[in-house]
């Protein structure tokens, strides 16, 4: 009986995340996408920019993929999951908040992406 009350206080008190396996359920669930998945956006002009942010997010411990300049699904849910960390709007997308909080200047001549 002791036992089995240790069981269930354990499993109410631990991260759902914790229990479950890999893929959506875990903390970083951008690593569920594949790495040579079809990019949302390709480069283009904002090629520098994307890689920018892909370097930037794996140097804080984010899964975005390959460094490439194609703003990719697991690039974005790496994003998000930067985002939720910072505690800014989980938008996946490239707004300046979220920019300056990654540390990337978006230049100049550069219109916002819509990726």
């Amino acid at each position: 009986m002791k036992l089995q009350a240790t069981v269930v206080a354990i499993a109410l008190c631990a991260p759902l995340s914790s229990l479950a396996g890999g893929g959506f359920t875990s903390l970083s669930p951008e690593k569920a996408y594949p790495n040579d998945a079809a990019p949302l956006t390709s480069g283009g002009e904002f090629e520098g920019l994307f890689k920018q942010v892909q370097e930037k997010l794996h140097a804080q411990g984010f899964d975005a993929g390959p460094v490439n300049g194609a703003f990719s699904a697991k690039t974005q849910a790496a994003l998000v999951q930067f985002q939720l960390s910072r505690m800014l709007p989980a938008s996946g997308a490239l707004d300046e908040t979220t920019l300056s909080a990654l540390g990337v200047a978006r230049a100049p001549s550069a219109a916002a992406p819509s990726g």
